[in-house]
């Protein structure tokens, strides 16, 4: 028997665009990041530059059900459609993440996501909260942050940052007094900065 599902993303901030999305279905045994632990490499790639092929291939050989990637950047205000099949399963859960690409390594996202409890017809919707890989210091500096408001570097392989998982504390933006910061208070955000909506269609 197989389920259909049709994920929905809607980008909730002023001024962050989000990366395309990661999806991944699994069984409760995968966790795609813990809070207090060290980000794995495919996450760390995802929060600092926005790519997140190495973090589906790593869930992928985890022995989950299957990955699915977002067709691009979703600007301020936006939606974007993601839609998943899948063989019917006893043990079926959703994880997301995206990354808010003006910053050093904030990231949106939820994880365990189950949909076991999903009946046809309906669906589940939640706010996503912000999230700091850990893995990049916040110096919000034009050569370290890659979205439009810099055009810096994504990815960096050294973690200069405390290497936990946290909730994000915010940017602090140059407007605030912090004169190296590229940022201004359009990138600013609240938690959360993403809306999910997961419908179960078949």
């Amino acid at each position: 028997v197989t389920q259909h599902y049709e994920v929905t993303l809607t980008n909730l901030s002023n001024g962050q665009p989000l990366s395309p999305l990661a999806v991944v279905l699994h069984s409760q045994s995968y966790h795609g990041w813990s809070i207090g632990q060290p980000a794995g490499l495919g996450l760390e790639q995802l929060a600092e530059g926005g790519d997140n092929s190495q973090f589906l291939s790593d869930a992928a050989a985890d022995g989950i059900i299957s990955t699915t990637s977002g067709s691009g950047v979703v600007p301020p205000g936006v939606s974007e459609l993601v839609e998943l099949n899948v063989n019917a399963s006893t043990d079926l859960q959703l994880t997301v993440a995206t990354m808010l690409v003006n910053t050093n390594d904030a990231f949106s996202g939820a994880g365990g996501i189950n949909l076991n409890a999903l009946a046809l017809g309906e669906q589940i919707t939640m706010t996503l909260p912000v999230y700091d890989a850990g893995t990049e210091k916040n110096s919000e500096l034009a050569d370290t942050i890659p979205g439009p408001a810099a055009n810096g570097e994504g990815f960096n392989a050294s973690r200069d940052d405390v290497n936990v998982v946290a909730r994000h504390p915010g940017v602090v933006t140059h407007e605030e007094g912090y004169n190296e910061s590229v940022l201004d208070s359009t990138h600013r955000f609240d938690s959360p900065a993403a809306k999910l909506r997961i419908k179960r269609t078949q």
